[in-house]
């Protein structure tokens, strides 16, 4: 079984064993037909994945890494916030009608900031300190910007990284304020996991830990039998994950730069409503 899968497994359970119902509460999300969607939730998860040691992909059920990695260099090369953009359709019920998500993920790694050493985008400061400053305990970026929320068709859920450079390891801490189990764990540790694996070959460095932060953990009433099923199986090793060791610029990454050996997974039969 892949360290990604025990971890799941831990973390579902701790919220269907030990989490906190909202049900009586009122909700935002809702589901199609309308019905509040409600949660079973814990607070203050924290998922730790050595990145040298394994590639953290569920083998429980199928992570489609390559629409996965399409969306986080739609938000972190390209910097964009246009749906036209992406490969696939993950968000196009919060498109508006300009085509966009509005000042969101993407649209907020592209603001230049003003530096000592020149202007810089949040992931241009990434790189360059990672080159230029690697003692920095500085190296993070934030897309939760308050000035511009209101312009923005969603909160971002995953919404900082910091970025330490130990001895020749780079580590990195993804902080979450809410974390879908089902539908988007795995989806978001594969692709901060392939980023800190991006970030290290262009500077140099080798990776080590990726560490996974989420205030708000929980699951959807409606995903509830889903997880169930999933608990019951038992996983598959971890794949073998391959990057184009010839990359040097950040830039120049594709989703055909990485492949996954191996990568075995068990059948998901369920149908999964989508809470708005």
């Amino acid at each position: 079984m892949s360290r990604a899968d025990e971890l799941y497994k831990q973390t579902c359970r701790k919220i269907l064993e030990e989490g906190y119902s909202d049900e009586e509460l009122e909700v935002r999300p809702r589901w199609e037909d309308g019905t509040p969607a409600h949660t079973m939730k814990t607070f203050g998860v924290v998922n730790r994945y050595n990145l040298a040691e394994e590639f953290p992909i569920m083998t429980l059920r199928r992570t489609y890494w390559k629409s996965a990695v399409d969306e986080l260099l739609w938000i972190w090369q390209k910097k964009s916030n246009r749906i036209c953009d992406l490969g696939s359709h993950v968000w196009d019920e919060w498109a508006g009608e300009d085509g966009t998500i509005g000042k969101a993920y993407g649209y907020q790694l592209g603001i230049k900031h003003h530096y000592k050493e020149g202007d810089m985008d949040q992931v241009d400061r990434v790189l360059y300190d990672l080159k230029n400053n690697p003692a920095s305990r500085r190296i993070m970026t934030n897309i939760y910007n308050f000035q511009d929320l209101h312009e923005m068709n969603l909160y971002p859920c995953a919404y900082s990284m910091t970025f330490n450079v130990t001895g020749n390891k780079l580590n990195a801490i993804l902080n979450q304020r809410s974390q879908d189990m089902l539908t988007a764990n795995n989806w978001n540790v594969v692709q901060y996991s392939v980023l800190t694996h991006m970030m290290a070959q262009v500077s140099g460095l080798e990776v080590g830990e990726f560490v996974h932060v989420i205030a708000d953990c929980h699951i959807y009433d409606r995903h509830i039998p889903a997880v169930k099923a999933m608990l019951e199986k038992d996983g598959f090793d971890a794949p073998t994950f391959k990057m184009d060791k010839s990359i040097t610029d950040f830039y120049q990454f594709t989703k055909d730069s990485f492949a996954m050996e191996n990568y075995r997974f068990h059948e998901f039969n369920f149908e999964i409503p989508m809470a708005i």
